[in-house]
């Protein structure tokens, strides 16, 4: 269809979007040309009433309100450049609304999931003492993996149990942490690091094995992975799991909802709500589990 290609080659070359994105529309739009030829229709010529009734049929046929949002999106910035090109007077789309999508809840690994993992090291070694010190720090403080790896010794105050990290948006937050990752941080930093190290000097708490260089995303990523995947649960672990694992269990066990927006370095509340969230699915779940008329 000649006005979806030059849809197309609008999108990738005067917008310049992702590939992905323009492959995206494209796989949109050939469902719409192929629903549109099965009626002996033009899509470019498609009234509102023949576009409700694709949209109804997409719904119907299962896909996700975010693919369907997706969808509307395409279909509007489609018939808008058939506008802008002189092709027809107005667009069908202009007040046509996107379903709301759903806010996935974010994955968090229960309580003995975490204890499984922080107890999976092999402490009598350098790499090992890192590794828990590592996972025991994310999951005491809730640190983005970036800050993570981007700890130096001076960020840490052992001996009153605090922190210091530097998030988004340059800006530099207080955290506390808990004794346990305290007694790793210490035990670490007086029998790992100076092994790991082997005399060299580095500026960043968390160092490699091999070398003493700094730690990156991609090799603590794989740390993770390492420990998570003889336990059963790699494919539903990452570092931000860890950092929703923390603040979810600090919520459980009643903590204030704006402390925990501070210690993630939120800078809006709402954002730290998705946590309540994880709670009343939770309670649903233990509800229609335990109650003798769910």
């Amino acid at each position: 269809m000649a006005g979806i290609d030059a849809f197309l080659v609008h999108l990738d070359v005067e917008r310049r979007l992702s590939p992905h994105t323009v492959e995206a529309y494209g796989h949109d739009l050939a469902m719409l040309a192929e629903w549109a030829v099965g009626r002996s229709l033009d899509p470019a010529d498609l009234d509102r009433d023949a576009l409700d009734q694709f949209l109804r049929e997409v719904r119907g046929g299962g896909r996700s309100a975010r693919s369907v949002a997706r969808l509307v999106s395409c279909l509007r910035s489609f018939f808008r450049f058939l506008v802008r090109r002189g092709h027809r007077p107005d667009s069908p789309m202009d007040d046509v609304r996107a379903p709301r999508a759903m806010r996935a809840l974010p994955r968090v690994l229960t309580m003995a999931e975490v204890d499984a993992l922080l107890a999976a090291p092999d402490v009598s070694t350098p790499r090992g003492l890192r590794d828990r010190a590592m996972i025991e720090l994310l999951y005491a403080t809730g640190l983005r993996v970036s800050e993570l790896i981007g700890t130096r010794p001076a960020d840490l105050n052992l001996a009153e149990g605090l922190m210091t990290t530097m998030g988004k948006g340059r800006k530099e937050r207080l955290i506390p942490m808990g004794d346990e990752a305290v007694r790793w941080l210490v035990a670490y930093a007086e029998g790992g690091r100076p092994a790991l190290l082997r005399q060299r000097s580095s500026p960043r708490l968390f160092v490699n094995a091999r070398g003493g260089t700094a730690l990156t995303r991609v090799g603590f990523w794989k740390v993770l992975k390492a420990y998570a995947r003889p336990l059963g649960f790699a494919e539903r672990l990452s570092p931000h799991v860890l950092r929703h694992s923390f603040a979810t269990h600090l919520l459980e066990h009643g903590a204030d909802l704006r402390a925990i927006q501070m210690m993630l370095g939120h800078a809006d509340l709402s954002t730290t709500q998705i946590y309540t969230h994880i709670q009343d699915a939770r309670l649903r779940t233990l509800y229609d589990r335990s109650h003798p008329r769910p």
